[in-house]
């Protein structure tokens, strides 16, 4: 997944105008392929939030990235659809990760609302 900021996508009426985009909460984004980094603060909160310990957080629900530098969500057996996905919620949404957070306002990949319902609103003074 190439991570791409807001400014270097613009929406789909022009190619000069600025938006931010509101989710629709429509869980497209659960269901791509690609590395969910956990940060070490966000274990600690969402171990607390599910009530575990970290390590067993750790030991549960995360994997190495393919960088070997960072640990990632693991995947929903065999799929590619995230591990905290339950039905149509997130388990973790009230305290959802950083990387959950910016999308796709803080970063995006081409051809991301092809399948993502976010609602583009021009973003005032821009043009």
């Amino acid at each position: 997944m190439t991570c791409l900021a807001r400014d270097s996508l613009a929406g789909p009426a022009s190619s000069k105008m600025r938006y931010h985009y509101v989710c629709q909460r429509c869980t497209a984004c659960y269901r791509w392929a690609g590395d969910v980094e956990v940060e070490d603060e966000e274990i600690a909160k969402i171990a607390v939030f599910l009530g575990m310990a970290e390590h067993e957080f750790v030991q549960e629900f995360t994997r190495i990235r393919a960088n070997r530098t960072d640990l990632s969500l693991v995947d929903k057996d065999a799929s590619s659809e995230c591990i905290m996905l339950e039905g149509d919620e997130c388990r973790i949404y009230e305290v959802k990760l950083v990387q959950c957070r910016g999308f796709p306002n803080g970063w995006k990949f081409p051809d991301w609302e092809k399948e993502c319902e976010a609602i583009a609103v021009p973003i005032k003074g821009e043009a």
